[in-house]
């Protein structure tokens, strides 16, 4: 940013020069030169700390790794990679056979320990037997509830639903396949409102705050900028956290200052976030309520960082 304010100052000194034919001595250019230092550096002191620039703008997106609660074999995925799907599509269904099977056995024996707790309790009355056999009896039929429950449960598992709209993205999974249990079997995209981060440097903490407009420009749309604004300052810096562990913090590794990452919100309606993938890389700029007209600057320079995407080998 710094060498494209410098290179614009030099082409607007060439320019004038030769407009009214000011002749090159030890006088004139040296006062350009001076007058260079001097317009430039306060300008850049003025317009990097007031409307702070980040190189590093990426998109976060949240992703859920789709897992079985229970051990079977695939035999359906009638999912697409990256089609949207809604809240309780099937993403993919297991062999249901064997929990089926045993859920009828399991309410089979449940249907004999009800009849056995019936003579139990007719015996009970008749005093032909004790009430530990008559506990017993009640305690079968609650196991045996218990375990229906549970079979009832492990079948509803075999077929794995959308937790929310999104879609599915890399799907490796084919029909035949072992699902095991905890072990992931999809990547699972939510359909989210886009959420942008710029890292800051620390010295314009006090220039970002909440609400205050933004730019941003992608590199996968060269030359586009887009409005925004700050949705969030987030609060904490990961240089600073500290885990428990036996090693002590020592002085080599603090030397890391960190950013502040700050959340944008794009408000342009010209963004069409189905034009680039998700986590896409880009630069952004805040524009706080001090030195308004200094941003000017600072939206020129966006824009000419933005044009710069088109020559990516040299940006």
């Amino acid at each position: 940013m710094d060498l494209l304010l410098i290179m614009t100052y030099v082409a607007l000194c060439v320019v004038i020069f030769k407009a009214f034919k000011i002749p090159l001595n030890k006088w004139t250019v040296p006062t350009a030169m001076l007058g260079g230092v001097v317009i430039i550096g306060a300008l850049m002191l003025l317009m990097n700390y007031n409307h702070p620039f980040s190189e590093t703008l990426r998109q976060y997106y949240v992703t859920t790794p789709i897992i079985a609660e229970v051990r079977g074999r695939v035999v359906e995925v009638p999912v697409q990679a990256n089609q949207a799907v809604k809240k309780g599509d099937i993403l993919f269904k297991l062999d249901a056979k064997p929990f089926e099977d045993k859920l009828s056995g399991l309410k089979e024996e449940l249907n004999a320990a009800q009849k056995d707790l019936a003579r139990a309790e007719t015996l009970f009355q008749t005093q032909s037997a004790s009430e530990r056999s008559l506990d017993q009896a009640r305690a079968r039929v609650a196991d045996l509830q218990a375990k229906i429950d549970d079979a009832s449960f492990q079948l509803e598992q075999t077929i794995v639903r959308a937790p929310t709209d999104g879609y599915v993205t890399q799907l490796a999974l084919r029909p035949g396949m072992m699902a095991l249990p905890l072990a992931t079997l999809l990547t699972f995209v939510h359909q989210e409102e886009p959420l942008f981060v710029g890292w800051f440097r620390q010295n314009s903490l006090l220039r970002l705050q909440k609400g205050y407009a933004a730019e941003v420009t992608l590199d996968g749309m060269p030359g586009e900028v887009f409005k925004g604004e700050v949705a969030q300052v987030f609060p904490v810096i990961g240089e600073g956290q500290v885990r428990p562990q036996a090693d002590l913090l020592r002085y080599s590794q603090q030397r890391v200052p960190g950013r502040v990452a700050v959340a944008i919100r794009v408000t342009d309606p010209r963004f069409d976030a189905s034009l680039v993938p998700v986590g896409v890389f880009g630069q952004a700029a805040v524009y706080s309520d001090h030195f308004s007209h200094v941003g000017v600057m600072r939206k020129v320079l966006l824009r000419m960082a933005g044009w710069m995407n088109y020559i990516y080998p040299f940006h």
